[in-house]
């Protein structure tokens, strides 16, 4: 029901609407639990830098969060309306060109479009302060997650289009990089993304499937191809790389469950890592050893502003090494 619930909410609010792993640099204990303060905050993307800073982003209070190496709480850091900037879906840390990415939009009432055009922001990972914003190439757009290229491109998926933009280092504006139905008709739920090597990895919440596309050798993308995978995924969102041949999943269904799927070829093999996360997880980070699955709450945004919600959190797991 959670989930069906935050699928409803997604396509309601859009109309037809989290980094890699990090490396953990110091020797202090990690917390349990890393605690989001403010009501209705509905977190729904999650990265980290290779110090251990966990960045998190909100739809509801249309704020970018941080904790602090080590830190069981999280502070407001980048405010709402920064440059325009409106609820957060995506966020990705890129600690080589000291970016933080975000994906905003603002959601419009049920039924309608957003009220606001979708972009993908780009943001001083060390002080906050906005670099620059590339609005979506296609009407409709909606920016939900982000993932890095080796040579340092920036891929999104546009959710409602059921496409891959791009940003090329140093381009001043978004291109559709992949899609074409591709990855299904529009109402599939482009999601989470992960780039291993050189290929592109997405996944679609509505369909529950999971995609390949390669990156040629000019950029551009090549034959989408459906991962074969050993058991279903059931309605993925949040997805990061996770070493050279393995991705970690969030699945919003049966419960909520973090998962590793590791690649050969066109084929996966889905492992469980845990399972019970009963409030709808949205996204997942490593540092050093240790996961971090954000549970965003999502069923929440349906019921009115007096309505009571638990404390927002991210909470650990140990996945090891890749």
């Amino acid at each position: 029901m959670i989930l069906k619930i935050k699928m409803m909410a997604i396509f309601a609010a859009a109309a037809v609407v989290s980094g890699a792993g990090a490396s953990f640099a110091h020797a202090a204990a990690l917390p349990e639990e890393v605690m989001i303060p403010g009501q209705r905050v509905f977190p729904e993307s999650m990265t980290s830098t290779p110090d251990g800073t966990l960045i998190i982003g909100s739809i509801g209070a249309k704020t970018i969060f941080r904790a602090k190496p080590g830190a069981a709480a999280a502070e407001a850091w980048i405010q709402p309306g920064t440059d325009g900037l409106s609820s957060i879906f995506g966020v990705l840390a890129d600690a080589k060109s000291n970016t933080l990415w975000a994906c905003t939009s603002t959601l419009g009432p049920p039924g309608g479009p957003a009220t606001a055009p979708t972009a993908l922001y780009a943001f001083d990972l060390k002080t906050g302060a906005t670099k620059a914003h590339y609005p979506f190439p296609t009407p409709g757009g909606f920016c939900n997650d982000i993932a890095i290229g080796p040579d340092g491109t920036a891929y999104a998926t546009d959710t409602m289009n059921m496409e891959v933009v791009s940003l090329k280092k140093g381009a001043k504006t978004l291109e559709v990089w992949a899609g074409n139905g591709g990855f299904g008709p529009k109402g599939g739920i482009l999601d989470g993304i992960s780039v291993l090597g050189k290929r592109v990895l997405v996944n679609a919440l509505g369909t529950s499937k999971l995609f390949s596309v390669p990156i040629e050798s000019n950029g551009s993308a090549g034959t989408v191809v459906e991962v074969k995978l050993d058991r279903p995924i059931d309605h993925p969102d949040g997805m990061r790389a996770f070493g050279k041949n393995s991705v970690l999943v969030v699945e919003g269904g049966n419960g909520g469950r973090l998962s590793r799927v590791d690649l050969t070829g066109d084929t996966g093999k889905a492992t469980t890592v845990k399972e019970g996360y009963p409030d709808g997880p949205v996204a997942i980070t490593v540092v050093g050893t240790t996961g971090y699955v954000l549970e965003g709450q999502l069923a929440g945004m349906r019921a009115g502003p007096d309505a009571p919600s638990k404390p927002f959190h991210a909470t650990a797991v140990t996945v090891g090494k890749p």
